[in-house]
């Protein structure tokens, strides 16, 4: 069964983006890139919600095309357009796009459904509101964590749709040159 790992950047005061949706603050650079495109490379499936998915569809298609692209383009690219993508959005059901299914009127059967469905993991990367939706039903089984040095002060909490308490364990932390700190946690559901 597949498991679904949330990939987020989150400052020091746990937001996902700012009290405008800004994100400027978050740091990404190559040893970022290597670090996550180790573990991307496992999974055969994405999950977003529909407003990160339309601007990862806006780039990540031709971006390894584009005559300045780096060698993490390249890859992401090469992998975006391989994997399975499955967006969180009702206002797009119905509609058709390679590669890619619109989920959301029955969330909970479509989430259970999806992750019987194959064996390799399912990996949200950003999508705050996706990952909302997922931790109301329970559905999320490991956090990456890509704390940065900063302290937003408001914005979007990534943790503002947990119910109750979610027991964590601690499966690995990685710390940058940036100061950057991967958290890695799975849930303990003992």
């Amino acid at each position: 069964m597949r498991k679904i790992l949330a990939f987020m950047h989150v400052s020091l005061d746990g937001f996902a983006a700012g009290p405008q949706g800004e994100m400027d603050w978050i740091h990404v650079d190559d040893e970022i890139f290597d670090y996550v495109g180790d573990r991307t490379s496992l999974s055969d499936a994405a999950l977003y919600g529909r407003v990160t998915w339309e601007m990862m569809e806006g780039y990540w298609p031709t971006a390894a095309d584009q005559p300045n692209a780096s060698k993490h383009d390249i890859e992401h690219a090469r992998w975006y357009n391989s994997v399975q993508k499955v967006v969180i959005s009702k206002s797009m059901q119905g509609q058709q796009k390679p590669n890619t299914k619109f989920i959301g009127n029955d969330l909970e059967r479509e989430i259970a459904e999806f992750k019987r469905s194959g064996e390799k993991d399912v990996l949200i990367f950003g999508s705050p509101s996706a990952s909302h939706s997922l931790m109301k039903l329970d559905a999320i089984d490991e956090y990456w964590l890509f704390v940065n040095p900063i302290l937003v002060g408001a914005g979007t909490s990534f943790f503002s749709e947990i119910n109750g308490r979610v027991k964590l364990k601690l499966i690995k932390t990685h710390a940058f040159k940036s100061g950057v700190v991967c958290m890695h946690y799975g849930r303990d559901r003992s």
